[in-house]
């Protein structure tokens, strides 16, 4: 194994990366930093974050710098605030002894006016996001035309968020005769286009195999209904009483959701996305890192660029629709030789991504099944007692409050007292779990409805004209006062259930809207909403989109709509016809 000398670093970066505890070179740090110390070497660089990417360009370019020469030399470009902090924060460390060397971090949600003045001062070595940097260039407060070196970090990351185009205006200013090295996770078909446009011969450097999700990083799966996910999630957090992670989930909307129950519910977590100030974020991941919150839930979008170590659990709720996403998610645990997990709570219809995603880790997910009451209770009752085991005792200040204590507690035995000290922390979970029913992994439950369908299908073949007759013949449920009746193609099958359906409208209409009874079948279901708001509804969700599925919704035929049912059969006495695979009647 080489060490940093032999690689070719100076001297007083080897001083202040020693003092960081760095001893040896990462694998993408023995690849990259003496390619980088030549002229003109393009690099294009395979490697996951947390592979000690920023040292392997960080200490090439501080290495570059002519301090006399008080104007831009490197350009360090990330796709966002907290990237483009942590990275200048890196290189200020690592340039620690080298007398007067300037880093700037240039980012959006700060004084654009204080960044303006230190560039007037003149640095060295800009870390930028490309939207602020764009900003500079057009007040002219910036030049580019110095610049030596360009670095493009999480370049997938970068083009998935839209920066093309920002991108393509900031190269356009930097001298062609550069060295530029763009790193990247995964090589997808953007990041091949952008470093043929850009880079010229460049060396492929892959540290692993491309496009592999970290090898420390187990992979589970938990399939469950739709109405499940949040017990599932309880469960898994309750199962691993030390879990630091991150809960992904799709929308603003619910990441707050989820965080909001998981506090209501008793546990560190907290939120990032969207709709929070930059103080917000920086308070949120402040109280993350050091431990405070023990789940963040999350956005991609939130989420990107934000390194944090020692990550045990990455949580997917519900998979992503780019499966490349699932890469950058799960590749901030499983760190530094670590092991880590990563857990997608998925319902079956996600199959497909499920496959995509394997296709791309080079690995299988394996089948999760969740714990059971008994099993979290075992888990938590041990972690109450490493609890007691490793607690501090300050044997000087509590001296004098001893007397009293054990004179209230007298009358109990130690076997008493053991029993009360570790029931303060484990009688929640205790009186959550008691009685409550497990959850069933979703397969199971589809295999044993199909199973008992088949065994009703052989006891009634006989009798199908009779079943027929008499589904035709039952009255169609009416509708509350005031209250009118819709159906909808969606059923269980869809995994398609009340919260569904609430998220559904929340999602589609314009106003908040009072549901009355909801009927969940099969394959389609009914719900009332007030008469003066059907309208709205029929309109506000017809021919919009369920997965792949276009979503039909019309007014059921009760007797508070004969109208309607004298235009087509009344959809609750007219037996549904089972469906192909393309979604159309079988005749």
């Amino acid at each position: 194994m080489k060490n940093f000398q032999e690689l070719g670093v100076s001297a007083e970066i080897i001083k202040a990366i020693q003092e960081l505890g760095y001893e040896h070179p990462m694998p993408v740090q023995e690849e990259v930093v003496p390619y980088l110390l030549g002229e003109n070497n393009d690099v294009v660089a395979l490697a996951q974050t947390g592979t000690g990417k920023t040292a392997a360009f960080g200490l090439p370019i501080i290495q570059k710098v002519n301090v006399d020469f008080n104007s831009p030399q490197s350009l360090v470009l990330c796709p966002t605030r907290e990237l483009c902090l942590q990275i200048a924060d890196d290189l200020h460390n690592y340039s620690k002894y080298i007398k007067g060397l300037k880093v700037l971090p240039v980012y959006g949600g700060s004084s654009i006016e204080s960044q303006i003045r230190s560039l007037k001062r003149g640095v060295h070595i800009i870390v930028a996001t490309p939207g602020r940097l764009l900003d500079l260039m057009k007040r002219g407060t910036v030049s580019l035309s110095t610049i030596q070196n360009v670095v493009m970090d999480e370049a997938d990351e970068m083009l998935n968020m839209g920066f093309t185009e920002s991108i393509n205006a900031i190269l356009a200013d930097v001298p062609k005769n550069r060295n530029t090295l763009l790193f990247s996770a995964t090589m997808s078909p953007e990041v091949a286009r952008i470093a043929k446009k850009y880079l010229q011969n460049p060396k492929e450097i892959t540290i692993g195999r491309k496009n592999e999700s970290t090898a420390n990083v187990n992979h589970v799966a938990y399939k469950v209904h739709a109405k499940d996910k949040y017990a599932a999630l309880k469960r898994i957090a309750d199962f691993n009483p030390k879990i630091y992670g991150i809960i992904f989930c799709r929308t603003r909307r619910e990441t707050q959701e989820i965080a909001d129950l998981l506090v209501k519910d008793g546990y560190s977590a907290d939120s990032l996305h969207g709709d929070l100030s930059q103080i917000q974020r920086d308070a949120v991941m402040q109280k993350f890192r050091v431990k405070s919150v023990q789940l963040l839930v999350a956005t991609d979008v939130a989420a990107r660029g934000l390194d944090v170590d020692d990550l045990s659990h990455v949580i997917n709720y519900g998979l992503p629709d780019d499966a490349e996403s699932y890469t950058h998610r799960t590749g901030r645990t499983g760190r530094a030789g670590k092991t880590g997990t990563a857990i997608a709570i998925m319902n079956l219809r996600e199959k497909s991504k499920q496959r995509e995603i394997e296709r791309i880790i080079g690995k299988k997910f394996e089948e999760g099944k969740l714990p059971t009451g008994e099993e979290i209770c075992g888990k938590q009752i041990i972690k109450v007692i490493d609890d007691i085991e490793k607690v501090k005792v300050n044997e000087e200040e509590i001296e004098h409050f001893l007397p009293e204590i054990y004179r209230k507690l007298d009358w109990l035995t130690k076997e008493d007292v053991i029993k009360r000290m570790v029931s303060i922390e484990f009688n929640r979970f205790l009186e959550y779990y008691q009685g409550r029913k497990d959850i069933e992994n979703a397969q199971d439950g589809d295999r044993r409805d199909r199973d008992r369908s088949d065994r009703g299908d052989r006891g009634d073949r006989n009798d199908r004209s009779r079943n027929r007759r008499e589904e035709g013949s039952r009255s169609p449920r009416q509708a509350d006062a005031g209250y009118s009746r819709l159906f909808i193609n969606l059923g269980k099958t869809d995994n398609f259930y009340p919260s569904e359906l609430i998220e559904l409208l929340n999602k589609n209409t314009s106003k908040r809207v009072d549901l009355g009874r909801i009927d969940l079948m099969r394959n389609f279901s009914f719900f009332e909403v007030e008469e003066r708001e059907a309208r709205m509804v029929l309109d506000s969700l017809n021919n919009k989109s369920w997965g792949d599925r276009k979503i039909v919704v019309e007014l059921a035929g009760d007797d508070s709509n004969k109208s309607s049912s004298r235009k087509r059969p009344d959809r609750e006495n007219r037996e549904r016809r089972p469906k192909n695979k393309y979604g159309k009647s079988n005749r």
